[in-house]
């Protein structure tokens, strides 16, 4: 059957935390495609104000959103703009940053390793990914050092990932999005856009592509890619003449930072699997219904992924699923929330903190309304 299963795979992983400014519940499945391509990051207390959040949708193989998973996060604590504050900048030279690492020798092992052509890893590296304790910023030092070998002229993969990730740090939440994956907010019951969905009919898009010598074919670029930013895929940013943001497919994301305030209840995380079949306010209201008689956040995002699975292979419904809910806490809850540093959710047989991604600007308050019935974009599967 192609890509597709003859039988979905209904199994879920799921997980629930929290931290002093949020509760969270995640679930993702592989559903109907062969292989499952999306990852996560849920780390409710990066440090002791900052929660971080993302999920990765793979195209071509799980890899890059694998190694994105494993690595994005702990680049924007290392970053000399996070320690300043700037939470804006580190997660820009964050995504940039995924690119540069994956390239040479140290890359290529271990791209090869979360692949799983290394079967030393295979397994170990599928059901964990390690998150940082609060305070550990001072002890990580660089982090990543290249390696010798002989793929130190790696390139780096052809593969990519989405990235969407959403940052919060007392009132703050900024979102980087580079991708069709999505981050939404409900405001009051109003579903709101934090991020933009990256097709090449979006204008400042297709342009950046031409210039760089790239072209839209079927609404693809270079007759390939259904998106027009991600991480990895580098066969289309080889311009040596153009910086990485400047390439036809590019890592840079687009950065939103919006003040929160006590009309918003809760945050969603989605990959396209999600989107293609649901729109942003039919995601809200579907989460505002279920969080009344639901037991757990993890619950209410496995509800959301049943009711997007299609019966049958083919079309809308048969991506692989990844979603995050992240619930802001109220006045009164912060009070109750102890001061105390939280630890990571450590990973159960649900795979709590596992890997199973128009110009960029730095926005303040972008806040879009979402169209109530239908997607935003048209579906498409990667």
């Amino acid at each position: 059957m192609g890509t597709y299963l003859s039988t979905p795979k209904t199994e879920k992983q799921t997980a629930d935390g929290e931290g002093t400014r949020v509760r969270y519940g995640l679930a993702s499945m592989q559903g109907w495609r062969t292989t499952m391509e999306d990852a996560h990051t849920a780390v409710p207390q990066l440090d002791e104000r900052t929660s971080f959040f993302a999920v990765f949708d793979g195209h071509g193989g799980k890899a890059v959103a694998k190694f994105c998973a494993k690595h994005l996060h702990m680049q924007f604590l290392r970053s000399a703009a996070y320690c300043s504050g700037d939470l804006a900048s580190s997660a820009r030279k964050a995504f940039l940053r995924m690119d540069e690492m994956m390239k040479g020798q140290r890359g290529w092992r271990e791209l090869a390793e979360l692949g799983e052509k290394g079967p030393k890893f295979a397994g170990v590296l599928e059901s964990i990914i390690w998150s940082p304790k609060a305070g550990d910023a001072e002890k990580l030092g660089d982090g990543w050092h290249s390696e010798e070998g002989p793929h130190s002229d790696f390139s780096g993969p052809t593969c990519g990932s989405t990235a969407c990730v959403a940052i919060i740090r007392n009132d703050q939440l900024v979102v980087a999005n580079a991708g069709d994956s999505r981050c939404v907010i409900s405001r009051k019951g109003q579903a709101r856009d934090l991020s933009r969905d990256h097709k090449p009919e979006l204008q400042s898009e297709k342009e950046r592509i031409e210039n760089a010598g790239g072209y839209i074919v079927a609404g693809r670029v270079n007759g390939s890619l259904n998106l027009t930013r991600a991480i990895g895929d580098m066969e289309m940013k080889e311009n040596k003449l153009l910086p990485a943001e400047k390439q036809t497919v590019s890592a840079e994301p687009e950065v939103n930072t919006v003040t929160l305030s006590e009309d918003d209840e809760f945050i969603v995380l989605a990959c396209d699997g999600i989107w293609d079949c649901m729109s942003s306010q039919q995601v809200v209201d579907f989460v505002h219904e279920k969080l009344k008689t639901e037991d757990s956040l993890s619950a209410v995002c496995e509800k959301v992924l049943d009711r997007c699975l299609a019966p049958e292979s083919g079309g809308e419904g048969c991506d692989n699923m990844t979603m995050i809910l992240v619930v802001l806490k109220k006045p009164t809850e912060l009070a109750a929330t102890s001061s105390s540093e939280q630890s990571p959710v450590m990973p159960t047989k649900s795979a709590a903190a596992t890997s199973s991604s128009e110009q960029s600007a730095v926005t303040n308050e972008e806040i879009r309304p979402s169209e109530p019935d239908t997607p935003k974009t048209p579906s498409s599967s990667k």
